[in-house]
């Protein structure tokens, strides 16, 4: 992938390579790219990085999120350009790409949540003993979730997610992911031996 390409400059500065007075469409520029030239997709990636940077931004939980996603959409764009059939707009191909990163990203980290578990178990200070293994316990029955009920309930109740966005971060409906979080819920009630949430 041509140096150009790489995302340290992702919110703004233009690389050197760029033709700015170019007229080539985007789709001259992904053929171009796909003929061969080097610096094609740099100016194709420069065009768009504003929108596409905006949308991961909107779709991701930090700063740093939006630029891996941007940086993993536009890796996947670069090797995968010959796949792109031409029946819509580059520009909404290279959306398309983003917003999948950007969902990748969601899903590993819905799968392996970081976030960490309170304990309602007085323990000494210093003594995380009871924190460890309510953390277990609460993964151990996660983990008997489907992956679509689990990635719903942590995307909402772990990670704050508001039900619209969790749907689109998903790429499900909402009703969708409030029927899958209150699965989930009595799922975890019967398993964690509480009542289930009214």
């Amino acid at each position: 992938m041509p140096v150009g390409v790489r995302l340290a400059n992702v919110r703004g500065v233009p690389h050197p390579a760029t033709d700015l007075g170019s007229v080539r469409s985007d789709a001259d520029l992904l053929n171009a790219h796909l003929a061969g030239d080097r610096f094609a997709f740099a100016e194709l990636f420069s065009r768009h990085r504003t929108q596409l940077y905006r949308l991961a931004r909107r779709r991701s939980q930090s700063v740093e999120d939006a630029d891996d996603a941007v940086q993993e959409a536009m890796l996947a764009a670069h090797r995968g350009a010959g796949s792109f059939r031409h029946d819509a707009a580059v520009s909404s191909w290279l959306h398309r790409i983003v917003l999948n990163a950007c969902r990748d990203r969601l899903r590993r980290t819905v799968i392996r949540p970081t976030a960490p578990l309170e304990d309602d178990a007085v323990v000494s200070v210093g003594d995380r003993t009871g924190e460890v293994e309510t953390a277990i316990v609460v993964r151990q029955a996660l983990s008997q979730l489907s992956v679509a009920q689990r990635a719903a309930v942590i995307a909402v109740d772990m990670h704050g997610y508001s039900v619209a966005e969790a749907a689109a971060l998903l790429g499900i409906a909402e009703g969708t992911v409030k029927s899958r979080c209150a699965r989930a819920r009595a799922r975890l009630a019967l398993l964690l031996g509480s009542p289930a949430p009214g």
